[in-house]
């Protein structure tokens, strides 16, 4: 299993396809199959059955997942895409953005 290096939880760019340029938030990362679902990003419309969460069933929008490597990093200073690289600072492994050197 490959490590990513993004995580739940970060502010990302979409870099390639039909939704170039939307930004959002990781919701959730699939390790298995290298994909992220990011929140207001790729939205499909999906069929639901009435079921005891949805009485009323019928069409529904929700996101879809999106390939790791059609993600970027937002950097916390300049808020454009950055990639990531990892470092240690007082014995702990961090994450920082390699535009602005910050610490993620």
């Amino acid at each position: 299993m490959v490590k990513l290096k993004i995580k739940s939880g970060d502010n990302v760019v979409v870099t390639a396809g039909d939704h170039k340029g939307s930004e959002g938030k990781v919701m959730k990362v699939i390790l298995e199959k290298n994909k992220a679902i990011v929140e207001g990003v790729n939205m499909v419309s999906k069929h639901e059955k009435p079921s005891a969460n949805s009485p009323q069933g019928g069409i529904v929008k929700k996101e879809a997942a999106i390939h790791i490597s059609n993600l970027s990093l937002i950097d916390p200073k300049s808020g454009s895409a950055t990639r990531v690289g990892y470092r240690m600072e007082e014995g702990n492994k961090v994450r920082f953005a390699k535009k602005s050197n910050q610490v993620l």
